[in-house]
């Protein structure tokens, strides 16, 4: 609010295209109809794609009455403005009246001084000549769900970032308020935007170069289920992972384990963790690589325990999450991987809507074999599947919010979960919550959910942890990176080293990236699971406790406490032992690539 009270006042000649007249293009029913008659172009058949999953997945049967072209309008009026000089009298798309506007930012008692105001707090003169006792001189609202400006019925009091008319202290720029009919009357698209829309979309000039079926010619959607029947299964593992860059190197390791040992039954994926939802795509192309089709994948929550908002679920309270630096994790973790991942062979399953009915969207969508299953939804099915004295083991390696969500649900589910390894905590060196210099003590992946770290901790579950005192003692290096590239690369091998050396090439050019030395901690939990022995592991034993107060100076310490709950974790391993194990695995010729990397099919392409 406080940009555009700069950007206004400026002096920049300024068009708002206020959500007012946006409004006035709604996705109607005879605007998406008209659009599938007309998907010439891949980007209209995008457009029509997208708009027609949305309305699938919409929480009431309201969408054509609740979904707006809001962006695609603004950005038409935009494009006319540029177009004709910014004359109002020349827009294609909106009538436009010049108007003098400000915003608001404060709210009501206007005069209020409790320091909450940037423009007045700490000032002698206001900022912009702005008056005391003025409509920007009151309390600023600190959050979505700030106190002073909430009252009983739940309906919000403040007015920030409202922009309004006034006689004095405005600013004069051009505001659009309604669209412009067709000029076609015969027309069933009552707005001149929308057939111009649809027309653009599909115009031959500037489409896409980018083709899927020409580019990837020999893309088969094909689900490969292997045929397990003839195999002693070994433990049934179910993988939680927030889709950090460790985490898929974990889950090579784990696909590259025999059956026979370890069954990989199912992945969840925590959502509050360190890279964007939409990175569970990279599962499913990991997983159809390797052959494994059949392994369930469930999304889960997008906040962690009692962070969203009770009234409306989708949002919600980043107060912990946004510890997660941008420059070594979040976006650049999304990025890098995005970016790897399209040499990965395309999964014929993909990420889509949430929504289910059973498990608490109001809707499901009309195509159930697009839907993305939730996370709780696929440890139900796991755990229905299991005979009755059958137990299944869990790796967790980020936010505990998945399995805190279940057992909150229902609390005699802890029986059906043998063992439970965690990587996560510290129990009596530092912390590496650098983003937050304050708390000391706190390991990220505790600190992201708290509240869900001490549900699980207090559960029952026989716990092993890998704390961050172990799995900090075992950094990326220049030196194992030369070992891995003199390795015969498999394809997952190929990989994991690209993912390694990328990161260590974004690290060591002094760029924002400063958690190379975590990565390799993530799949040593995995080893520890599956080979103690190999990478001599020692255990030792600890009660414990963590702290969950609400207070973000100290939520996430895992503390010592005769009081606190019996644990088994991992107090050393061979660094060395355990770098050559983890080459060896991801190395193994056995369980490798069913499906080749779009890379090495190029090269063979060539080859012809």
């Amino acid at each position: 609010m406080f940009v555009l009270l700069q950007v206004f006042h400026s002096g920049v000649p300024v068009t708002q295209v206020p959500l007012d007249v946006t409004n006035y293009a709604p996705v109607s029913q005879v605007f998406l109809s008209n659009l599938q008659k007309n998907l010439e172009t891949f980007e209209a058949q995008y457009v029509y794609q997208t708009l027609n999953i949305l309305r699938e997945t919409w929480s009431d049967d309201n969408f054509y009455n609740s979904f707006f072209l809001w962006d695609s309008f603004a950005s038409a009026v935009t494009i006319s403005g540029m177009l004709t000089g910014h004359d109002p009298n020349m827009n294609k798309y909106a009538v436009i009246y010049p108007k003098n506007i400000t915003v608001i930012t404060s709210d009501k008692p206007y005069g209020i001084n409790d320091g909450s105001n940037p423009f007045f707090a700490n000032r002698a003169t206001p900022k912009f000549h702005l008056q005391k006792g003025g409509v920007h001189s009151g309390h600023v609202q600190t959050g979505i769900q700030d106190p002073f400006c909430l009252v009983l019925d739940g309906k919000g009091t403040c007015m920030d970032g409202y922009t309004k008319e006034v006689q004095n202290g405005g600013a004069l720029i051009q505001v659009a308020l309604l669209p412009k009919p067709n000029r076609d009357t015969n027309s069933t698209l009552k707005i001149q935007f929308y057939a111009d829309y649809i027309n653009d979309l599909n115009l031959p000039k500037q489409t896409a170069r980018f083709n899927f079926e020409s580019e990837f010619q020999h893309f088969k959607k094909i689900f490969y289920h292997p045929n397990l029947s003839k195999k002693v299964l070994g433990k049934p593992l179910i993988f939680d992972m927030d889709m950090s860059p460790g985490d898929f190197i974990t889950l090579f390791y784990l696909l590259k384990t025999p059956v026979e040992l370890i069954n990989l039954t199912a992945i969840t994926v925590t959502t509050n963790g360190w890279a964007n939802p939409a990175a569970i795509d990279i599962v499913y192309d990991m997983l159809h690589m390797m052959g494994r089709d059949d392994i369930p994948v469930g999304l889960g929550s997008y906040f962690a325990l009692n962070q969203s908002f009770p009234s409306f679920p989708s949002n919600g309270d980043c107060k912990y999450s946004q510890a997660i630096p941008l420059g070594s994790g979040g976006l650049l973790d999304s990025d890098t991987l995005f970016g790897l991942a399209r040499e990965l062979p395309r999964s014929p399953r993909r990420y889509t809507a949430q929504n289910s009915v059973k498990f608490g969207a109001p809707r499901t969508t009309d195509h159930p074999e697009l839907r993305q299953p939730l996370a709780n939804e696929v440890l139900l099915n796991v755990f229905s599947s299991l005979n009755s004295k059958a137990g299944v083991t869990i790796l967790s390696s980020g936010p505990l919010t998945n399995i805190a969500t279940l057992l909150l649900a229902n609390s005699s589910l802890h029986t059906k979960i043998k063992e439970l390894y965690i990587v996560g905590g510290s129990i009596a060196g530092q912390g590496n919550l650098y983003t937050i210099p304050k708390n000391t003590k706190a390991e990220f992946n505790f600190f992201l959910d708290p509240e869900a770290a001490l549900v699980v901790l207090k559960s029952q579950i026989n716990i092993t942890l890998i704390p961050l005192d172990v799995t900090g003692k075992i950094p990326l290096s220049a030196a194992y990176l030369d070992i891995l590239e003199k390795h015969e690369k498999t394809a997952e091998f190929e990989f994991v080293h690209k993912l390694l050396s990328t990161s260590w090439m974004l690290h060591s050019e002094g760029g924002p990236y400063n958690f190379t030395q975590y990565l390799l901690g993530d799949p040593l939990a995995a080893a520890v699971l599956v080979n103690p022995e190999n990478i001599k592991t020692t255990f030792n034993e600890e009660k414990i406790t963590v702290e969950s107060t609400g207070d973000i100076s100290t939520d996430g310490w895992t503390r010592v406490d005769k009081a606190g709950v019996p644990i088994r974790y991992v107090s050393s391993v061979d660094k060395e032992a355990y770098e050559l194990h983890l080459a060896a695995v991801l190395n193994s010729p056995t369980q490798t690539a069913v499906v080749p990397s779009f890379a090495s099919q190029k090269k063979q392409w060539g080859k012809r």
